[in-house]
Protein backbone atom coordinates (compact mmCIF):
# COMPACT_ATOMS: atom_id res chain seq x y z
CA UNK A 1 0.00 0.00 0.00
CA UNK A 2 1.03 3.63 -0.51
CA UNK A 3 0.56 6.69 1.71
CA UNK A 4 1.35 10.26 0.71
CA UNK A 5 2.36 12.74 3.39
CA UNK A 6 3.17 9.85 5.69
CA UNK A 7 6.10 11.24 7.65
CA UNK A 8 4.25 13.03 10.46
CA UNK A 9 0.84 13.79 11.94
CA UNK A 10 -2.14 11.90 10.56
CA UNK A 11 0.01 10.36 7.83
CA UNK A 12 2.46 8.85 10.30
CA UNK A 13 -0.45 7.41 12.29
CA UNK A 14 -1.80 5.84 9.09
CA UNK A 15 1.58 4.33 8.20
CA UNK A 16 1.94 2.97 11.74
CA UNK A 17 -1.60 1.54 11.77
CA UNK A 18 -1.10 -0.39 8.55
CA UNK A 19 2.32 -1.58 9.66
CA UNK A 20 0.70 -2.93 12.83
CA UNK A 21 -1.69 -4.88 10.60
CA UNK A 22 1.26 -6.54 8.85
CA UNK A 23 0.92 -4.56 5.61
CA UNK A 24 3.83 -3.62 3.40
CA UNK A 25 3.79 0.18 3.42
CA UNK A 26 5.50 2.60 1.06
CA UNK A 27 5.12 6.23 2.08
CA UNK A 28 6.10 9.48 0.41
CA UNK A 29 6.83 12.86 1.99
CA UNK A 30 8.91 15.98 1.46
CA UNK A 31 10.13 15.85 5.10
CA UNK A 32 13.18 13.58 4.82
CA UNK A 33 14.21 13.74 8.48
CA UNK A 34 10.81 12.72 9.83
CA UNK A 35 10.30 10.14 7.10
CA UNK A 36 13.62 8.45 7.73
CA UNK A 37 13.03 8.48 11.48
CA UNK A 38 9.58 6.86 11.17
CA UNK A 39 10.85 4.24 8.74
CA UNK A 40 13.75 3.35 11.02
CA UNK A 41 11.47 3.17 14.04
CA UNK A 42 8.96 0.85 12.37
CA UNK A 43 11.55 -1.29 10.62
CA UNK A 44 10.57 -4.22 8.42
CA UNK A 45 7.96 -3.85 5.65
CA UNK A 46 8.13 -0.05 5.64
CA UNK A 47 9.82 1.99 2.92
CA UNK A 48 10.17 5.79 2.88
CA UNK A 49 10.63 7.78 -0.33
CA UNK A 50 11.50 11.49 -0.17
CA UNK A 51 9.28 13.27 -2.66
CA UNK A 52 7.96 16.76 -3.37
CA UNK A 53 4.47 15.79 -4.48
CA UNK A 54 4.06 19.00 -6.48
CA UNK A 55 6.66 17.59 -8.90
CA UNK A 56 4.20 15.44 -10.79
CA UNK A 57 6.81 13.89 -13.09
CA UNK A 58 8.83 12.77 -10.05
CA UNK A 59 5.65 11.48 -8.44
CA UNK A 60 4.86 9.28 -11.43
CA UNK A 61 8.42 8.01 -11.61
CA UNK A 62 8.71 7.19 -7.91
CA UNK A 63 5.35 5.42 -7.77
CA UNK A 64 6.35 3.29 -10.75
CA UNK A 65 9.71 2.47 -9.18
CA UNK A 66 8.10 1.51 -5.87
CA UNK A 67 5.58 -0.73 -7.64
CA UNK A 68 8.38 -2.47 -9.51
CA UNK A 69 10.13 -3.24 -6.21
CA UNK A 70 7.21 -4.03 -3.90
CA UNK A 71 4.50 -5.03 -6.36
CA UNK A 72 1.42 -3.21 -7.56
CA UNK A 73 -0.42 -1.31 -4.86
CA UNK A 74 -3.67 -2.60 -3.36
CA UNK A 75 -4.34 0.58 -1.37
CA UNK A 76 -3.58 4.27 -1.87
CA UNK A 77 -4.11 6.83 0.87
CA UNK A 78 -3.93 10.37 -0.54
CA UNK A 79 -3.12 12.14 2.71
CA UNK A 80 -0.59 14.90 1.94
CA UNK A 81 -1.76 18.49 2.49
CA UNK A 82 -0.71 21.81 4.00
CA UNK A 83 -3.21 24.12 5.68
CA UNK A 84 -1.47 27.49 5.49
CA UNK A 85 -3.66 30.52 6.24
CA UNK A 86 -3.85 33.35 3.72
CA UNK A 87 -5.60 36.68 3.38
CA UNK A 88 -7.87 37.05 0.35
CA UNK A 89 -6.31 40.35 -0.72
CA UNK A 90 -2.79 38.93 -0.57
CA UNK A 91 -3.40 35.88 -2.77
CA UNK A 92 -1.64 36.04 -6.13
CA UNK A 93 -2.31 33.76 -9.12
CA UNK A 94 1.01 32.02 -8.45
CA UNK A 95 0.19 31.43 -4.78
CA UNK A 96 -3.30 30.15 -5.64
CA UNK A 97 -1.88 27.71 -8.17
CA UNK A 98 0.79 26.54 -5.70
CA UNK A 99 -1.81 25.89 -2.97
CA UNK A 100 -3.88 23.74 -5.31
CA UNK A 101 -0.73 21.88 -6.33
CA UNK A 102 0.10 21.17 -2.68
CA UNK A 103 -3.41 20.15 -1.64
CA UNK A 104 -5.20 18.77 -4.70
CA UNK A 105 -3.30 18.01 -7.90
CA UNK A 106 -1.14 15.18 -6.56
CA UNK A 107 -4.20 13.25 -5.38
CA UNK A 108 -5.34 12.75 -8.96
CA UNK A 109 -1.90 11.86 -10.30
CA UNK A 110 -1.11 9.46 -7.47
CA UNK A 111 -4.42 7.72 -8.20
CA UNK A 112 -3.60 7.70 -11.90
CA UNK A 113 -0.30 6.00 -11.08
CA UNK A 114 -1.80 3.12 -9.09
CA UNK A 115 -4.97 2.51 -11.09
CA UNK A 116 -3.45 0.25 -13.80
CA UNK A 117 -2.01 -2.08 -11.16
CA UNK A 118 -5.32 -2.20 -9.33
CA UNK A 119 -7.13 -2.88 -12.60
CA UNK A 120 -4.82 -5.81 -13.28
CA UNK A 121 -5.76 -7.26 -9.89
CA UNK A 122 -9.45 -6.49 -10.26
CA UNK A 123 -9.52 -4.77 -6.89
CA UNK A 124 -8.17 -1.83 -4.93
CA UNK A 125 -9.05 0.88 -2.45
CA UNK A 126 -8.26 4.58 -2.79
CA UNK A 127 -8.89 6.84 0.20
CA UNK A 128 -8.74 10.57 -0.46
CA UNK A 129 -8.25 12.79 2.58
CA UNK A 130 -10.30 15.97 2.52
CA UNK A 131 -11.31 18.03 5.58
CA UNK A 132 -14.36 19.50 7.25
CA UNK A 133 -12.64 22.84 6.56
CA UNK A 134 -14.68 23.29 3.40
CA UNK A 135 -17.97 22.40 5.11
CA UNK A 136 -17.52 24.81 8.00
CA UNK A 137 -15.89 27.54 5.88
CA UNK A 138 -12.52 27.69 7.61
CA UNK A 139 -11.54 31.38 7.76
CA UNK A 140 -8.41 32.81 6.14
CA UNK A 141 -7.87 29.77 3.91
CA UNK A 142 -9.86 30.08 0.66
CA UNK A 143 -7.38 28.13 -1.48
CA UNK A 144 -7.12 25.32 1.08
CA UNK A 145 -10.90 25.19 1.49
CA UNK A 146 -11.44 25.10 -2.28
CA UNK A 147 -8.90 22.29 -2.61
CA UNK A 148 -10.57 20.21 0.07
CA UNK A 149 -14.01 20.67 -1.52
CA UNK A 150 -12.61 19.57 -4.89
CA UNK A 151 -11.24 16.37 -3.35
CA UNK A 152 -14.73 15.20 -2.49
CA UNK A 153 -15.81 15.84 -6.09
CA UNK A 154 -12.77 14.00 -7.41
CA UNK A 155 -13.65 11.04 -5.21
CA UNK A 156 -17.12 10.75 -6.71
CA UNK A 157 -15.75 10.99 -10.27
CA UNK A 158 -13.11 8.30 -9.72
CA UNK A 159 -15.50 5.99 -7.88
CA UNK A 160 -17.96 6.08 -10.78
CA UNK A 161 -15.28 5.47 -13.41
CA UNK A 162 -13.45 2.70 -11.54
CA UNK A 163 -16.24 0.69 -9.95
CA UNK A 164 -16.42 -1.73 -12.88
CA UNK A 165 -12.76 -2.59 -12.22
CA UNK A 166 -13.47 -3.50 -8.60
CA UNK A 167 -11.68 -0.37 -7.36
CA UNK A 168 -13.33 1.43 -4.45
CA UNK A 169 -12.80 5.16 -3.90
CA UNK A 170 -13.88 6.93 -0.73
CA UNK A 171 -13.29 10.32 0.88
CA UNK A 172 -12.46 10.98 4.52
CA UNK A 173 -13.03 14.34 6.23
CA UNK A 174 -11.23 14.79 9.55
CA UNK A 175 -12.14 17.58 11.92
CA UNK A 176 -9.61 19.29 14.15
CA UNK A 177 -7.00 16.61 14.82
CA UNK A 178 -4.50 17.11 17.63
CA UNK A 179 -1.27 16.67 15.67
CA UNK A 180 1.94 18.36 16.75
CA UNK A 181 1.64 20.86 13.90
CA UNK A 182 -1.86 21.87 14.99
CA UNK A 183 -0.73 22.18 18.60
CA UNK A 184 2.21 24.37 17.64
CA UNK A 185 0.35 26.64 15.21
CA UNK A 186 -3.27 26.92 16.26
CA UNK A 187 -4.12 25.33 19.61
CA UNK A 188 -4.63 28.25 21.97
CA UNK A 189 -6.99 28.01 24.97
CA UNK A 190 -9.48 30.11 23.00
CA UNK A 191 -9.36 27.80 19.99
CA UNK A 192 -9.68 24.74 22.22
CA UNK A 193 -12.91 26.24 23.56
CA UNK A 194 -14.13 26.79 19.97
CA UNK A 195 -13.40 23.16 19.08
CA UNK A 196 -15.10 21.71 22.12
CA UNK A 197 -18.14 23.96 21.82
CA UNK A 198 -18.68 22.84 18.20
CA UNK A 199 -18.07 19.12 18.68
CA UNK A 200 -20.62 16.71 20.16
CA UNK A 201 -17.84 14.79 21.92
CA UNK A 202 -15.86 16.55 24.63
CA UNK A 203 -12.49 15.18 23.57
CA UNK A 204 -9.82 15.85 20.99
CA UNK A 205 -9.56 13.77 17.84
CA UNK A 206 -6.16 12.07 17.77
CA UNK A 207 -4.31 11.02 14.59
CA UNK A 208 -4.91 7.40 15.53
CA UNK A 209 -8.69 7.98 15.40
CA UNK A 210 -8.44 8.99 11.75
CA UNK A 211 -6.01 6.18 10.95
CA UNK A 212 -8.45 3.62 12.35
CA UNK A 213 -11.14 4.71 9.88
CA UNK A 214 -8.65 4.61 7.02
CA UNK A 215 -7.80 0.99 7.89
CA UNK A 216 -11.50 0.11 7.79
CA UNK A 217 -11.97 1.73 4.37
CA UNK A 218 -8.92 -0.08 3.01
CA UNK A 219 -9.98 -3.49 4.28
CA UNK A 220 -12.44 -6.09 3.02
CA UNK A 221 -14.73 -5.13 5.90
CA UNK A 222 -15.82 -2.25 3.63
CA UNK A 223 -15.79 -4.26 0.39
CA UNK A 224 -19.26 -2.96 -0.58
CA UNK A 225 -18.45 0.67 0.29
CA UNK A 226 -17.46 3.15 -2.41
CA UNK A 227 -18.35 6.65 -3.64
CA UNK A 228 -18.90 7.74 -0.04
CA UNK A 229 -17.71 10.53 2.23
CA UNK A 230 -16.87 9.64 5.81
CA UNK A 231 -16.47 12.23 8.55
CA UNK A 232 -14.27 11.88 11.64
CA UNK A 233 -14.92 15.16 13.44
CA UNK A 234 -16.38 14.22 16.86
CA UNK A 235 -19.73 15.54 15.65
CA UNK A 236 -18.70 19.05 14.56
CA UNK A 237 -20.66 19.02 11.28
Amino acid sequence: MAVTGGASGIGAAIVSAFHAQGAKVVFFDIDEASGNALSANLGENVSFNALNLTDLDALTTQFAQAASIFGEFDVLVNNAAHDDRHDIAAVTPAYWRERLAVNLDHQFFAAQSVIPGMQSKGAGSIINMSSIAWRIGLPEAPAYVASKAAIEGLTHALARDLGADGIRVNCLLPGFVRTQRQIDKWLTPEFEQTVMSNQCLDRFIEPEDVAAMVVVLASDVSRAVTNQTWVVDAGWT
